[in-house]
């Protein structure tokens, strides 16, 4: 890209895309590498009778993904999919997993050439070989080179400025600094490595994990049995990954990516506090899921799930307990209680 900028399109704009095009509509302005102009796509709704991209662009905020945070005069609210990408050569895709096939249908052929992507994207596809990392979908559907971005990065602290880490998983020598340059600041500071398939598999596999700890919190179970269960939990994300990849690296684990993500969710994310929840009021995920999240979808039970598939091919269950008992509980009517049988 010596010859022209690297234009930055944010696809999605919920509690997470609005925090990071924070960040990135500040970014872009101090690299001379980068276009000043940052479209963000937005799904058009009303909001106190304003459209939500009129409230965006005019008051710079996202007053129902993420109230009381401005967002920089760059990020340009755009309701339109296709107007949004065009001749954007950085596509971050940041929205709910479950948009993402059709997403890419709507705007396969309207992508600048030379263009790349970078998942943000906590969570699995179903296929018919099982579980299916985001990334590969994009890659499949659009032919992008895509890259991940994961980390233990809860949306409103980002936004605050609170200080954290993440990790980008890129494959490419010379987009990860250009990557690296688009999203570190002195609050959100970024890792590099070419582990892509493991920084994204941590990302999705981290909420069955957070599951878990959410049916002891319910339980009334303390903090040694908290920490049993991460600690378990990242044994088998590790055991897992090695078995369904090549070339997983351990280190990868110790990233943000993978033991931070893991003990943030396990403490504050909403898998965690939906399942104490299945817990404490005995209630089904799917009204919990209205009540709590607005109708927003769990990524925990649905990834235990898949999971489970790979490894009942394989006859290998009962070796990842915890895995199988997260299953069970949200899928078999297993009772919370037994989320501790066989560890």
């Amino acid at each position: 890209m010596a010859d022209r900028k690297w234009k930055v399109c944010l696809i999605g704009s919920g509690n997470w895309g609005s925090a990071i095009s924070k960040i990135v509509g500040n970014n872009v302005t101090k690299s001379a590498e980068f276009d000043d102009d940052v479209p963000m796509w937005v799904f058009e709704e009303m909001v106190d009778g304003r459209k939500l991209t009129e409230v965006i662009n005019t008051d710079h905020e996202n007053v129902k993904y993420l109230p009381g945070v401005k967002l920089p005069a760059n990020v340009r609210a755009v309701p339109e999919l296709v107007d949004a990408v065009k001749d954007a050569t950085i596509l971050v895709f940041v929205l709910p997993h479950q948009f993402v096939k059709k997403v890419c249908s709507t705007i396969s052929g309207h992508i600048a050439p030379g263009a790349m992507a970078i998942s943000l994207i906590k969570g699995v596809d179903e296929s018919k070989g099982g579980l299916e990392l985001t990334s590969t979908v994009i890659s499949r559907e659009l032919g992008l080179d895509v890259s991940v971005l994961m980390g233990a990065n809860i949306a409103s602290e980002v936004a605050n400025e609170q200080f954290c880490e993440t990790t980008i998983g890129c494959r490419s020598d010379t987009m990860g600094p250009v990557l690296k340059r688009l999203f570190e600041t002195a609050y959100f500071r970024v890792e590099l490595t070419h582990d892509v398939h493991t920084v994204e598999l941590c990302g999705a596999i981290k909420n069955v994990v957070a599951c878990a700890a959410g049916f002891a919190d319910g339980l009334g179970y303390g903090s040694n049995t908290k920490a049993a269960i991460i600690r378990i939990g990242m044994m088998e994300m590790v055991r897992f990954a090695r078995m369904f990849y090549e070339g997983v690296r351990d280190v990868t684990f110790f990233h943000s990516c993978g033991v931070a993500d893991l003990i943030t969710t396990c403490y504050g994310g909403r898998n965690r506090r939906v399942c104490e929840a299945l817990v404490t009021q005995g209630k089904s995920i799917e009204e919990l899921e209205t009540e709590m999240l607005g109708g927003q979808k769990l990524q925990g039970p649905p990834t235990a799930l898949e999971v489970n598939k790979l490894l009942a091919e394989k006859g290998q269950v009962d070796a990842f307990p915890l895995f199988r008992n997260v299953h069970r509980i949200c899928y078999e009517k297993a009772a919370p209680s037994t989320i501790l049988t066989g560890l």
